[in-house]
């Protein structure tokens, strides 16, 4: 699912923006801590992953990042500032299938304009742009049954970068695709990232794509969800999704990540 940000956004297409979580806690009325006084700060255009042992609270933190869900103590700042969930300069994706099914591939991506006050023919150029970008120009009058698993997810991450919004909040986008497919999407979203400069968090269960895919890695601890560690992933970018998990020191950043959660 790709959810829109504030009519900000694409006014803010070349900004980036940074972001601070301070004491951040999540408390369910059952009495469930699955954040505790969590702390972190993610700098203009870095690309995190958060990683961490199922049921740690990595979903509950994108989904309180992206304005979906509340904290119950701490706050989290975007450039200095905490905007109204109205505001929030972002766009998320989601694992789960979030294409309408009643528009074709094309209006599905143009919908996150739907809210922005930009001129249609501007909106038809950014489309089509960004359909090509991620391999899906020839689908654009497809309807979403007509789509593999791996192009849906395409059509999704594309409606996410089409406002070009500073923030893009991704909870485990890849994890229900095969991994040729995910490895090719990965190479997509780098190349997307690179093209369009922007502060990403990727919540994900795959410690290789991670690696493969981030600047730095956050680990964090069993629940109640705590930072961990923080792993820097210092390969020269652009990077290749194929050719780095041949580096020496790929699999010594795997090995590290997985004994940290244990």
């Amino acid at each position: 699912m790709s959810s829109r940000g504030p009519a900000l956004a694409f006014a803010k297409s070349a900004s980036v923006a940074s972001i601070a979580l301070e004491h951040l806690t999540k408390r369910y009325p059952s009495g469930t801590v699955a954040l505790d006084d969590l702390n972190l700060e993610i700098a203009d255009g870095e690309f995190v992953a958060v990683v961490g042992p199922s049921g740690c609270g990595k979903s509950t933190l994108l989904r309180i990042l992206a304005g979906l869900d509340v904290a119950t103590d701490g706050r989290v700042t975007f450039a200095g500032i905490a905007p109204r969930r109205d505001e929030l300069p972002s766009a998320t994706v989601f694992q789960e299938e979030s294409l309408f099914p009643w528009m074709r591939v094309a209006e599905n991506v143009g919908f996150a304009f739907d809210s922005l006050d930009v001129p249609r023919d501007v909106v038809r150029r950014r489309v089509g742009e960004v359909l090509g970008l991620v391999g899906l120009a020839d689908h654009a009058r497809a309807w979403p049954h007509e789509l593999s698993g791996g192009m849906k997810q395409r059509a999704a991450v594309a409606r996410a970068f089409v406002t070009d919004p500073p923030v893009l909040f991704m909870d485990e986008p890849f994890g229900a695709l095969d991994e040729q497919t995910r490895v090719g999407l990965a190479n997509e979203l780098m190349r997307l990232w690179e093209r369009s400069p922007k502060t990403i968090v990727f919540v994900t269960h795959g410690i290789e794509e991670a690696v493969t895919l981030a600047d730095r890695v956050v680990v964090l601890s069993a629940r109640p969800g705590q930072v961990k560690a923080i792993i820097p992933i210092q390969y020269p970018r652009p990077r290749d999704a194929v050719t780095i998990r041949g580096e020496p020191s790929f699999g010594e950043h795997v090995v590290r990540i997985w004994e940290l959660l244990r």
